[in-house]
């Protein structure tokens, strides 16, 4: 029986909730991929790195490199604690945060050297997994997909819900993925407009109405006819929805249950079919927007255990990393528009 395979994933995502750790193990066999979560943690986020993680797209390129350091560092400290008297993993697959992503421009940059976290662990570590699909030619997003075709085989969809939403599925032997639309970034976004971190139990779109106007100018919006594959980042939010959330003289708890019909729609026009669809990250956690996305989609909505809602995204960064280690395809040209399959991320022995 062959040994299984080890790996930390981490995920940090534009909502800004804080870093994501899964510690698993893999196994390789003849019926193909498996994996146990062996243990898993957020750490969220302290109000001073919110704040440089918000602020650092208008920074110096001075600044921006001292924080990407920096930002290592800081994760590095993070992973010793979480792996004391844990098991050592055989390498560290690191996301980073994401400040800019412009594929159409050819560049994208996430936060947390590689180099400086290996040096701060003591541990292999694999990142920068964005970029070579980039120049390629790709999207360099989503990456999550070659994990749902492997690991997540069973479900004939799978909807993650975090800063932004985004789906694959198998459609004729090729993996098809994509973002539908902004979900947490915006909404969070909204909330901290009246103190609130993020939307809790849905109290605050519940106490608003859809806005018929606002839904049409938000389903209208030039990115849902765009054909796949297409990516969403926060440059997109804050040029595109942003000033039309600025200029709308409706209460923001209307603005807000309008934004849940928007997200719910988007999504129930990219379900083609009925079958299963297996839904995490963050906003699986919210009870109108999934009630919302229920009703729209013609898919069974599959709502998995806590662990897997909350740390599929590390798991499967792990998982990349235990593909990029091993020198296999772990971003799919049908999936980001690149010149060919390709295998991201950089490697950093300690």
């Amino acid at each position: 029986m062959k040994k299984s395979i080890t790996a930390l994933g981490l995920m940090s995502g534009t909502s800004l909730d804080g870093i994501d750790l899964a510690l698993c193990s893999f196994n390789n066999k003849k019926s193909g991929w498996s994996f146990r979560i062996e243990a898993s943690e957020t750490v969220p986020y302290s109000a001073e790195w919110k704040r440089k993680l918000r602020e650092a797209e208008n920074s110096s390129a001075r600044d921006i490199l001292l924080l990407h350091n920096e930002y290592a560092r800081y994760t590095g400290e993070v992973i010793n604690r979480f792996l004391n008297g844990k098991t050592k993993p055989g390498l560290i697959a690191s996301h980073g945060h994401t400040i800019f992503h412009q594929p159409q421009k050819h560049f994208t940059f996430q936060l947390g050297n590689g180099t400086f976290i290996a040096a701060e662990t003591g541990i292999k570590t694999i990142a920068d997994f964005r970029n070579m699909d980039v120049a390629l030619g790709g999207q360099g997003a989503p990456l999550v997909p070659i994990g749902d075709r492997l690991l997540f085989s069973k479900y004939d969809y799978c909807l993650n819900l975090g800063g932004f939403s985004n789906i694959s599925y198998e459609e004729d032997g090729q993996r098809i993925a994509f973002d539908v639309d902004p979900a947490n970034i915006v909404l969070n976004y909204l909330a901290q407009q009246v103190g609130k971190e993020y939307d809790r139990d849905s109290l605050i779109a519940q106490s608003g109405k859809v806005d018929d106007t606002l839904l049409k100018e938000l389903n209208d919006l030039p990115f849902y006819n765009e054909k796949p594959p297409k990516s969403l980042g926060k440059e997109w939010l804050d040029s595109e929805l942003v000033p039309m959330l600025k200029k709308s003289s409706l209460p923001l708890p209307d603005q807000m249950r309008t934004l849940y019909e928007h997200i719910a729609i988007q999504i129930g026009e990219v379900i083609h079919n009925s079958g299963t669809m297996l839904v995490t990250g963050g906003g699986a956690h919210n009870p109108l927007l999934m009630e919302r996305i229920t009703a729209c989609s013609k898919a069974e909505v599959i709502i998995p255990e806590n662990k897997i809602i909350d740390f599929k995204e590390a798991l499967i960064f792990a998982f990349l990393g235990v593909l990029a280690n091993q020198r296999q395809i772990n971003c799919l040209a049908a999936v980001t528009g690149a010149s060919r399959d390709n295998t991201g991320g950089t490697i950093h022995l300690s």
